[in-house]
């Protein structure tokens, strides 16, 4: 079945609008940014946005549900796709990377908003982070058999937590120079969780 070219317009513009929101959020706070703000920054007047989401809740629901399902099927993919552990982690790490070199606000909308959905779309949203985790989780359980899985669970939440900074690290030596470190400090970051004791 082929989409309809106004299907693919509606498509590109809910696209641009959940950006213009993202990098909106990011800088000024959910409550800080307003409908007619986010209409604004794609063009159109704010009530023109309701023919696309119903309110500013259900856009940052859709923008959350959207990046943790994506990240979900990415980790998913490359799971299936990797026979070696060594490589999936590798491949695993990199689908990290390039989300937090490529969607700094989103990381920062998440950190602060995700409070602000509303609690069905949330539990959705922390599901699918759960899934993602376990992912990486079941990746590092066939490297490191004898760590507790609470221990490997710890480990990928804190790896997160470094690549995730690039909000606040990338600047100075853009993408280029961060991707190789942000890899070599999240293997070591790995290496050193598992085997402390």
């Amino acid at each position: 079945m082929t989409t309809t070219a106004p299907t693919r317009n509606r498509r590109n513009r809910r696209g641009e609008i959940l950006e213009a929101a993202a990098r909106l959020f990011a800088a000024r706070g959910f409550h800080g940014v307003s409908i007619e703000d986010i209409g604004a920054a794609v063009g159109v007047s704010g009530p023109a946005l309701y023919r696309h989401f119903s309110g500013k809740d259900a856009l940052l629901s859709e923008m959350l549900l959207d990046v943790s399902s994506r990240l979900r099927e990415s980790a998913a993919a490359v799971v299936t796709s990797y026979p070696d552990p060594q490589e999936t982690l590798d491949a695993l790490l990199n689908v990290q990377i390039t989300f937090a070199l490529e969607q700094p606000a989103l990381i920062t909308v998440h950190d602060r908003e995700l409070g602000n959905v509303p609690e069905p779309e949330r539990r959705q949203i922390r599901r699918l982070q759960r899934l993602y985790v376990e992912e990486w989780v079941t990746v590092l359980a066939e490297l490191h058999p004898a760590c507790p899985a609470a221990r490997l669970r710890a480990a990928t939440h804190a790896v997160f937590g470094l690549l995730n900074s690039t909000p606040h690290s990338a600047g100075e030596l853009g993408a280029g120079g961060m991707r190789p470190l942000l890899h070599a400090m999240a293997r070591a970051a790995v290496t050193a969780a598992v085997s402390a004791r």
